[in-house]
């Protein structure tokens, strides 16, 4: 996978949206800020984690390792502090010959929720995308969640017929 972190400008390592939303990239110095983050994530969609540590040393491996591009939103002023983040997996297409980046996770923590927050990660996934020459970002979110569906197809993603299908080889739950 192309390592599109290490080619980055210092210009696109940090956006600031219209709203006053600075969106960064997360380095391993941000491991417990994300971490927290993604544990209310995990919550949100009711995983139960039987191990707390896990969640932390699972983000900070993806970082380590390059394996997945993490972005974190500050809102202005610093009083809500970091408020979201955004984690995408780069992999390939084979249908489209080229790479192709999975947005896995998307969470903006309740203070932060109709900030901009959400809507500035996902406008910078897509901007960082686009400049990485990449086919297209893919998404998938909970059936019930229409906030966060309205916000995708607002920012132009499509709701796909495409049958997709999962076969889980350890459930979600007791992780």
């Amino acid at each position: 996978m192309e390592n599109t972190r290490s080619t980055e400008s210092a210009e696109s390592a940090e956006s600031r949206a219209a709203d006053g939303v600075v969106v960064r990239t997360a380095t391993k110095d941000d491991v417990d800020t994300a971490a927290a983050l993604f544990r209310g994530y995990l919550d949100f969609y009711e995983v139960t984690v039987r191990d707390p540590d896990l969640p932390r040393a699972f983000l900070a491996e993806r970082i380590a390792r390059d394996e997945s591009l993490v972005l974190l939103a500050d809102l202005p002023g610093g009083e809500a502090g970091t408020v979201g983040f955004a984690q995408v997996y780069r992999t390939f297409a084979s249908l489209a010959l080229r790479p192709v980046w999975v947005l896995s996770d998307l969470y903006v923590a309740p203070p932060g929720r109709r900030s901009g927050a959400g809507r500035a990660l996902l406008r910078e996934v897509l901007r960082r995308a686009k400049e990485a020459g990449v086919a297209g970002v893919q998404l998938e979110t909970a059936y019930d969640n229409h906030v966060a569906q309205g916000l995708y197809e607002a920012e132009g993603f499509e709701r796909e017929e495409f049958h997709i299908y999962f076969h889980g080889l350890r459930g979600l739950q007791g992780l």
